[in-house]
């Protein structure tokens, strides 16, 4: 098969080498943004008088049947012919003889490649916005139906304060929202045209850039057609935010796990997202959470591999960027697939609220309100943290909790006791009376899924 760029060589590769340098086994995935942009391009060429009007329909018709038979997985592709503008070329001239070599003037692979990925990241990106959208709704309905569901929070994974279960998943919505945010922020680079920069320099021909900018949808060019060709921030900003995001779901898969661990039993997780052991009958294994927890360091990893390959390269393009691919593809796979697992898990769950409820009436986890009860009266708040860890230290030597000693024994410790100090240690009412802003209180919960809500209206 002849190279469409081999009129310089007087040898050939082996076919092994030929495969270690081609790419069209993963950049198939391209085949359609590269075939639109194609048909931009083609567009582009009549209008400024490079081809005629005869010729861009002859190219832009035997484009569409290539995108069909693309579309329905009957493309052929070749290692020999490296990538998959090389294929879809070969492809065209097959189909409408010579004419097709047209359609290569005043392009190159380099930014024909680099327009490719912006088209295909700007799906892809706004896709997971929506699924974001979709497991944040998830986590609002789990949060309104938890609103007084009571929880022991936790710091060090040691009992700190109990709270309601709604606002420990509504700081899950916060964190997604972020994550959408930086998403939508990073389309504002996505969303260029590197198309016409050529392969380093510009062209000759009298082409329009803002014109199949236009034609693509995208907002503008890239102003430095070196950069424009050199440029992989986008991706790199991708990956990050997906790290992040990843980051985000990987925290709630622990907490997850550990909530449905016999030891914790918060929650129960639907069979439809768990398995069994070959081995052991008792078994209900959160395998779909522990993969996600898994799968956030191939996102990670896509990311450092993407930035060592960019780090020393100098302008224009080099092969080594045609590693910028696979990790991006997989990277996509993967936060795709987790917030849609993500969505049909949560929604699913089971919530042990007696469980959770019962759990902070056997902890010290309301040891903060007697000192916050001391403080109130006057006292020091450094004082009233030493008299209360007196009083728990005699708990723990008694075997007891807070809210069993006699009312005697708080006043040996200080005299402002009285006997509204059991409400005070009440888990509920501990939880409810947090009312600062972006708190823990009931009110305060309700406040910040109605804010979550007006994000959706």
């Amino acid at each position: 098969m002849k190279k469409l760029w081999g009129g310089r060589f007087t040898g050939s590769a082996a076919e092994w080498v030929d495969e270690f340098g081609a790419s069209i086994g993963f950049d198939q995935e391209l085949a359609d943004q590269d075939i639109h942009g194609s048909i931009a391009h083609a567009t582009m060429l009549a209008k400024c008088g490079i081809i005629t009007e005869d010729e861009k329909q002859k190219i832009i018709e035997g484009l569409k049947k290539l995108q069909h038979q693309a579309s329905k997985g009957e493309l052929e592709y070749s290692a020999k012919l490296e990538d998959i503008h090389l294929n879809i070329e070969h492809h065209l001239t097959e189909l409408i003889g010579p004419l097709g070599g047209k359609l290569h003037t005043a392009r190159s692979r380099n930014d024909q490649v680099a327009t490719d990925m912006h088209l295909y990241l700007k799906e892809q990106v706004a896709q997971i916005i929506e699924l974001i959208a979709d497991f944040q709704k998830t986590l609002l309905e789990q949060a309104e139906q938890n609103i007084e569901t009571i929880m022991p929070g936790y710091t060090h994974l040691q009992r700190a304060q109990p709270i309601s279960f709604a606002h420990h998943l509504m700081a899950y919505f916060w964190m997604l929202e972020r994550d959408k945010q930086r998403y939508a922020d990073s389309l504002k680079r996505i969303n260029l045209s590197p198309l016409g920069a050529g392969a380093l320099a510009g062209t000759t021909f009298p082409i329009d850039r803002h014109f199949t900018a236009e034609l693509l949808g995208f907002e503008g060019i890239y102003e430095n057609s070196l950069d424009a060709v050199s440029d992989r921030d986008f991706i790199l900003e991708f990956l990050s935010g997906s790290s992040i995001l990843m980051m985000h779901l990987s925290r709630l898969c622990e907490e997850i796990i550990l909530w449905s661990s016999q030891e914790f039993q918060f929650v129960e997780l639907s069979d439809a997202f768990t398995t069994g052991s070959s081995i052991m009958p008792q078994k209900k294994n959160p395998d779909m959470a522990e993969l996600i927890r898994g799968k956030t360091g191939r996102v990670y990893g896509s990311l450092i591999g993407l930035l060592t390959v960019l780090k020393g390269l100098p302008l224009a393009y080099n092969k080594d960027m045609q590693e910028d691919k696979e990790g991006m593809f997989d990277a996509v796979k993967t936060v795709t697939g987790s917030l849609k697992i993500f969505a049909g898990m949560v929604s699913t769950m089971k919530v042990k609220q007696e469980k959770m409820e019962s759990s902070v009436k056997n902890d010290f986890s309301n040891a903060t309100e007697l000192a916050d009860y001391l403080a109130a009266k006057g006292v020091p708040f450094r004082e009233a943290h030493e008299i209360v860890g007196k009083l728990v230290l005699e708990c723990i030597q008694k075997g007891c909790y807070l809210a069993d000693l006699p009312l005697e024994e708080y006043k040996e410790m200080n005299s402002l006791f009285e006997d509204d100090i059991y409400d005070a240690l009440n888990p509920y009412n501990a939880v409810e009376r947090r009312n600062s802003a972006g708190g823990t209180g009931f009110s305060q919960v309700k406040n910040q899924i109605d804010k979550g809500k007006s994000l959706f209206v």
